[in-house]
């Protein structure tokens, strides 16, 4: 009993409570003064501390790190993965981007391109320490964890992989309606092989990798020149 209370407290957290604390993040005036690595070594130690609570509950409660996703398959099958998953991603982010500069999406949200990297240090701590944090985290929170829960409550996979990548987006309330919906379809997608093979070490890893490119090229070589146009 005291195990399934844990277990449920968890998962309100995740799907409640970080939304509600992304989304008033973001209403912070003074938000906008802080300097970049700054935000960046906020956004980690919050994941960090996330994380290793869910690591406690499993420990705790269960179900279990292997019945979470850490299990090995076989490096061919996780390349391919990697590659596919990312190639979708980033042409769906690229995609997004086109049409934002072509005035038919709306624009993204003034933290979006707050985060977005401008010096080499701000560049190599997004893509070597941000970058892996959110991979390494959100993984294990949302498509290891919480996507395990829900279809344990609900028994209905399909409907545990919707719940699982709405709570991602809802997580994201900081960047808007915009980067609400494109991280719920991230969701999505990174969930995919988590369910057919698992393993969320494919989707930790193209997380990493989309997350990167996504940081310290694609986003700054639209946004800020769209914004100097």
């Amino acid at each position: 009993m005291l195990a399934k209370l844990v277990g449920i407290v968890f998962v309100f957290l995740l799907v409640a409570v970080v939304p509600v604390l992304s989304f008033l993040t973001a209403r912070r005036p003074q938000l906008r003064s802080i300097p970049r690595l700054d935000l960046y070594l906020s956004a980690m130690i919050s994941q960090w501390i996330l994380a290793v609570l869910g690591a406690a509950v499993v420990l705790a409660a269960g179900p279990g790190f292997r019945a979470t996703g850490f299990r090995a398959i076989s490096v061919s099958a996780g390349a391919r993965w990697v590659v596919l998953l990312t190639a979708v991603a980033l042409a769906a982010l690229g995609l997004v981007l086109v049409l934002e500069h072509l005035g038919w999406w709306p624009e993204e949200h003034e933290l979006v391109r707050l985060l977005l990297p401008d010096t080499r240090t701000e560049k190599l701590w997004a893509v070597l320490a941000l970058a892996p944090t959110a991979a390494l985290c959100e993984e294990f929170l949302y498509r290891g964890y919480l996507l395990v829960q829900l279809g344990q409550w609900m028994r209905i996979t399909p409907w545990a992989w919707v719940g699982s990548s709405l709570a991602f987006g809802m997580a994201h309330a900081y960047q808007g309606w915009n980067g609400m919906l494109r991280a719920a379809l991230l969701g999505g997608l990174l969930a995919y092989p988590v369910i057919v093979l698992g393993s969320l070490y494919p989707s930790m890893v193209a997380h990493f990798l989309i997350d990167a490119l996504a940081l310290a090229w694609l986003g700054p070589a639209f946004l800020r020149r769209e914004a100097n146009s």
